[in-house]
């Protein structure tokens, strides 16, 4: 049976139901419906020949072409399928909903799969993944001075039962010029996207949802700007912490990274650091003085943060003092400060 379903009827069946996406290797690499499994009816080589046969020749050579080229794979895709999904319970989709996602439904239907095709493909997903940025969310910014811990504070409030969306780990990226820790690898901006719109799915918009403040930009990576507005619309709960406990976070942070990536990725922001400020920063990772590494950096990063801050909304701006290393106190600290908060009851 071959049952053609939209992209909101599908999705909350996503975790119940394997979905199968058949276009090429390159195409899913760029962006995929998130836990989809590739398994590609065309090569990339094979889908430019059969597309150039398609715009040069015409519709029914692409196909017999295609069919040539597929010929000895039909029993390899159905013994993929049936590891994929071994109750023959199975989503198919490619681009537009087209050919390639119609050809491998019939083939799992003949085989006697129950088979749910993607109305739209992979074209649909991304019209309702934009679609979700602009909707409306209960947002709540965590914010502080580089070393604040806001990312650990953010997983803490999780803990306590609170919504937490992490921008950097959907980014795979730190936010600063150290900021892939020279281990992580950032996916595509379409992938983000992808990502980030599944995690949104899966809130509540009703309730909070608490954000760290990020810039536009994190790595090469762009928060969407309708979400990026809301973002800079929210309250935001500005976490100091003093200098010499950042420093110390900091040093533990980066103190066991590669030096010649640290030298890398402080070289890369010299001209707003500063000729002297790089040069002693410098000459201090590799004397491995991190502490007097991470100070002189501070200053830079320090200076951006402030700047930005006094772009913000002075009554939707509150501070909170942090002197506990305890992430779980600081979490419960946080979320009864913010019932004290005069703006609650308009968020």
């Amino acid at each position: 049976m071959i049952k053609n379903i939209t992209i909101d009827e599908f999705l909350p069946l996503k975790n119940a139901i394997p979905l199968v996406d058949v276009r090429t290797p390159a195409e899913f690499e760029q962006g995929h419906i998130p836990d989809a499994y590739n398994l590609p009816l065309f090569s990339n080589e094979e889908r430019v020949v059969v597309g150039t046969t398609y715009k040069q020749i015409g519709r029914e050579e692409a196909i017999l072409l295609g069919f040539d080229l597929t010929g000895p794979k039909w029993s390899g895709f159905i013994k993929r399928a049936l590891e994929i999904a071994p109750e023959k319970k199975i989503g198919v989709h490619c681009w537009r909903g087209g050919m390639r996602s119609g050809a491998m439904a019939w083939a799992l239907n003949l085989y006697g799969f129950e088979v749910y095709l993607l109305e739209g493909g992979y074209k649909s997903f991304r019209r309702w993944v934009l679609n979700q940025f602009g909707k409306t969310y209960q947002l709540w910014m965590m914010g502080g001075m580089t070393g604040s811990g806001k990312t650990k504070l953010l997983h803490a409030l999780e803990d306590e039962g609170e919504q937490v969306i992490d921008l950097e780990d959907l980014a795979q990226h730190q936010g600063s010029s150290y900021g892939t820790m020279n281990k992580m690898v950032q996916p595509t901006q379409e992938q983000f996207e992808n990502n980030f719109a599944d995690q949104l799915r899966m809130l509540n918009p009703q309730r909070r949802i608490w954000v760290e403040d990020e810039s536009l930009t994190i790595g090469k990576i762009f928060i969407p700007n309708p979400f990026w507005h809301q973002m800079k619309e929210a309250v935001l709960i500005n976490i100091q912490v003093g200098l010499e406990q950042r420093i110390n976070a900091l040093v533990q942070e980066y103190g066991e990274l590669d030096k010649d990536f640290l030298v890398e990725c402080t070289e890369r922001i010299h001209k707003r650091l500063g000729p002297l400020q790089t040069k002693q920063a410098v000459m201090a990772i590799r004397e491995n003085r991190m502490a007097d590494f991470v100070r002189l950096v501070l200053v830079y990063y320090d200076k951006t943060y402030t700047t930005g801050l006094a772009k913000r909304q002075p009554e939707k701006l509150f501070t909170f003092d942090i002197t506990d290393n305890d992430m779980a106190v600081n979490a419960s600290k946080i979320l009864t400060f913010t019932q004290t908060l005069p703006l609650l009851e308009q968020v």
